[in-house]
């Protein structure tokens, strides 16, 4: 069962002696435009029925693009009068590329888009549709929204053919979510900038520049992993090249560890291409000359590795240019030797968008690109070469036209293509938000390097107590009894060793043992292409968990800090939060980020941001405070499909477990996500507290009894997203008061929310507003200086006795009222 073969440990040896020889680099030539292939050999390699239907293609590219630019500038196309709101980035003058790539790609194979990603989806659509037979055709069409799409296709526009049905489907799918509307391939919830169809290998368009970078990496991780000789594809813009994202993500796919530390089957470098569609322009700044340094984009893959990433600037005007270059890139790819680069020079005729006027360009150079039409040049050389008469390109136009324009009809038909109808379900968007699926895990793993139950972590961890308290309750060291830090190993390590699909990377995540020790003795269990470190890659890490996720896998990532969240805000905020409900619930997200708060590292390096990432939609937030809930907790997200950020504090990960009477089990077991856990019961005062809080209100708690004779019910939220306000207000019935605490800044933090809703909701039983205690507003001192800044025992104690129960402690004092209080806190 345990493969010891191949898992040695690391050994790298750096080696002075060679290090410090002197030499030179070597860069590898990078061709510029090297195709050459007559057209009479493309024609005996490929059919003239091929060579057709790319023009085809890129017909059918181009008058989607003029009917949506069409409806943006004059509010009709072919006389169909339609007012489209949303936005239209369109890629005229760039067809060859989109279409010339798929002709090189496999159903299989996968592209993930950019914001002005139409052509690419039309072109990968259309060529998965010729690969497909029409078994599987027939099979997508009627899985897909159980076949509400295919109904409308053959109602309102037919097809002579399966394939024809299937064009049909794929373009009115598009288009209807473009529109936004409900039968759009992902329910009206994506749009023009994130529509996808993932039975035809178009994997999500991105909104945002060079995001699909990371998210295709992720995805060619999984297949990696898989070994299904297919690949991934980002597509960007050349003004990408200047997104730190896109750089993390070429350096992240071109990791030595595939080739040098990965086990066989699995070792070999990432199948992933990144093909920049150069159109010379980052919507008005031009990249060469003006906004970069390289003359040729190519030229940053010099940048990555040795091999520079096969990197070659590729004609982008002619489609046979670009799919010889996509053919032997994704060659090289299934092969192992990934990841790869293509510069595909092309030019945008349209405007970025339309209301670009082009003032950043002349009229000179657009007419002189003119004459490079990639459509024209592409026709007149099939009609010189005898493959396409003229009066069969025409036949041809004006099908493609007449076409576009049936299905432009049923997109704005109400009763073929209906508007999502939120008003009469007011709820749809929230239900998508997460899917709250959980999964059973399976049987033991076949790919462990050792058996758990031999490691010596494991083997100690048999040694320790399970609770943290002595019969007579004296506390024991984290020495003697599991710790928070040994019930998160605990869980990863079940689910390590029963889910082969979950993989944990982050950095110094393997032999370091994680920078905190929770993944401490996994990499003598793990092998390593489901155990690795990552390279110092924050928004890497989290957008390539997102794609392996997307693909069908499950990760657990570590950010080192929290306060790290902000070098992947885009990754969590806009794609991690987003996927699963921008696509109408077809996408799961099963990824579990676990981010420590930092203690005794200053203002960088020990900031609780547990509400800023509450506040984002879509993101399951938890923030567990003892061993047992670390553990049960951690479980189930690992369970879920969803997505969890997971918080842990650095000043608990040595706490023992003192609440559960049973200890931390050794079996496993779920702690139900949501659901906040009463700690201490008590009838004057209820305080509610997030993360380590916990414990200052414990000790406020006994003091406030012993010391005032107030009785307060403690409650640990465990949860920010999602909550149950159920205990709380059950609570505040039987107190009348609240005190909300957090070590987070107060202003603005999470604790304002739960304040808010628990005054709306328990309005009639609160005697007095909701009291919050946080941080102050300002940087997080040193370790010196922590204790006057996070909340402490007597903060609690002095709101309680000052603020919600005065009356109590006045009448606990003797004093005479509240003059004589205010002169009793001040020592007076």
């Amino acid at each position: 069962m345990f493969k010891t073969d191949d898992d040695m440990p690391k050994d790298l040896f750096v080696d002075p002696t060679e290090t410090r020889k002197r030499a030179k680099l070597r860069f590898v030539d990078m061709p510029i435009h090297s195709y050459a292939t007559p057209l009479t050999e493309e024609r005996r390699r490929r059919g003239d029925a091929a060579l057709v239907r790319v023009l085809r293609d890129m017909l059918i590219v181009r008058e989607f693009e003029t009917m949506l630019g069409a409806f943006k500038g004059q509010g009709a196309y072919a006389d169909i009068s339609f007012a489209y709101k949303g936005p239209a980035h369109l890629s005229v003058g760039q067809e060859a590329v989109a279409v010339g790539a798929a002709l090189a790609l496999t159903p299989d194979d996968h592209v993930f888009g950019s914001h002005r990603s139409h052509g690419e989806f039309i072109a990968k659509g259309l060529s998965a549709i010729a690969g497909l037979g029409p078994t599987k055709l027939t099979a997508i069409m009627e899985e897909h929204q159980d076949g509400r799409l295919l109904r409308s296709v053959e109602r309102r526009l037919g097809g002579n053919s399966e394939s024809a049905v299937a064009e049909n489907f794929l373009l009115l799918g598009l288009l209807s979510e473009v529109f936004m509307r409900a039968t759009g391939f992902n329910g009206g919830m994506g749009g023009s900038m994130h529509a996808f169809f993932l039975p035809f290998g178009a994997y999500p368009n991105n909104a945002i520049v060079g995001a699909s970078a990371g998210i295709a990496t992720g995805a060619a991780l999984f297949k990696r992993r898989l070994n299904d000789q297919s690949i991934a594809v980002a597509y960007a813009g050349d003004g990408a090249t200047g997104c730190g994202p896109v750089w993390e993500a070429m350096s992240f796919a071109s990791m030595a560890q595939y080739h040098r530390l990965w086990p066989k089957p699995r070792e070999g470098g990432l199948p992933v291409l990144f093909a920049f569609t150069n159109n010379f322009y980052a919507m008005g700044g031009q990249t060469i000359g003006e906004t970069a340094g390289w003359d040729r984009l190519s030229r940053i893959g010099a940048g990555i590795n040795a091999s520079a990433m096969h990197a070659e600037t590729v004609d982008g005007v002619n489609p046979l240019a670009v799919a010889d270059a996509m053919g032997r890139k994704r060659d090289l790819l299934v092969a192992g030797s990934g990841p790869a680069l293509l510069d595909i020079e092309c030019y945008r005729s349209s405007g970025h968008s339309t209301t670009d006027a082009n003032a950043y360009r002349t009229r000179e150079e657009m007419k002189t690109w003119g004459d490079h039409d990639p459509i024209g040049l592409f026709a007149a050389a099939l009609v010189e070469e005898g493959i396409l008469d003229p009066d069969a390109e025409a036949i041809m136009r004006e099908e493609v036209t007449a076409r576009m324009r049936a299905v432009t009809e049923a997109a704005v038909d109400p009763d073929v293509s209906p508007q999502v109808d939120v008003r009469a379900d007011p709820t749809l968007i929230g239900r998508l938000m997460f899917s709250n699926d959980q999964e059973a895990v399976g049987d033991q793993t076949a790919d462990l390097v050792a058996d758990p139950a031999s490691t010596s972590r494991v083997r100690q961890l048999g040694k320790k107590a399970r609770f943290g308290l002595t019969d007579d309750g004296r506390p024991l060291s984290p020495l003697r009894a599991v710790t928070l830090r040994d019930g998160l190993f605990e869980a990863l390590l079940h689910h390590f060793a029963h889910d082969q699909r979950l993989i944990g990377y982050g950095e110094e995540c393997r032999e370091w043992g994680g920078a905190f020790g929770v993944y401490r003795g996994l990499s003598d269990i793990v092998p390593y292409d489901r155990l690795f470190n990552a390279p110092i890659s924050e928004a890497a890490i989290v957008a390539t968990a997102i794609g392996y996720a997307m693909e069908g896998g499950r990760a657990v990532v570590e950010l080192m800090y929290a306060d790290f969240i902000g070098r992947a805000g885009d990754e969590i905020f806009n794609q991690l939060a987003k996927w699963q409900a921008m696509s109408a619930g077809a996408l799961k997200l099963p990824v579990v980020l676990r981010c420590s708060v930092g203690s005794k590292y200053g203002a960088q390096h020990s900031q609780d941001w547990s509400g800023l990432v509450a506040h984002i939609p879509g993101l399951k937030v938890l923030y567990p405070a003892t061993p047992y809930d670390a553990k049960g907790l951690l479980a189930t997200a690992l369970s879920g499909n969803d997505p969890v950020v997971f918080f842990e504090s650095q000043r608990l990960y040595d706490v023992t477990e003192t609440f559960n009477l049973d200890g931390v089990p050794t079996n496993y077991y779920h702690v139900p996500i949501g659901v906040p856990a009463v700690r201490r019961a008590g009838d004057d005062v209820t305080i509610l507290t997030v993360g380590p809080s916990l414990y200052p209100a414990m000790d406020a708690a006994e003091i406030l009894n012993a010391a005032h004779g107030l009785s307060a019910e403690v409650i640990d939220a465990r949860s920010l997203v999602p909550f149950n306000y159920d205990p709380v207000l059950r609570s505040v019935r039987k107190t009348g008061r609240i005190l909300l605490v957090s070590e987070a800044s107060e202003r603005g933090s999470f604790l304002m929310t739960l304040a808010a809703n628990i005054t709306r909701h328990g309005f009639a039983d609160l005697e007095v507003p909701p009291r919050v205690l946080g941080a102050p507003n300002w940087i997080v001192p040193g370790a010196e200086m922590e204790k006057t800044y996070f909340p402490q025992p007597d903060d609690i104690v002095d709101i309680v006795c000052c603020e919600l129960r005065p009356e109590k402690a006045i009448e606990r004092a003797g004093l005479r009222g509240w003059d004589d209080l205010d002169l009793a806190r001040r020592g007076l």
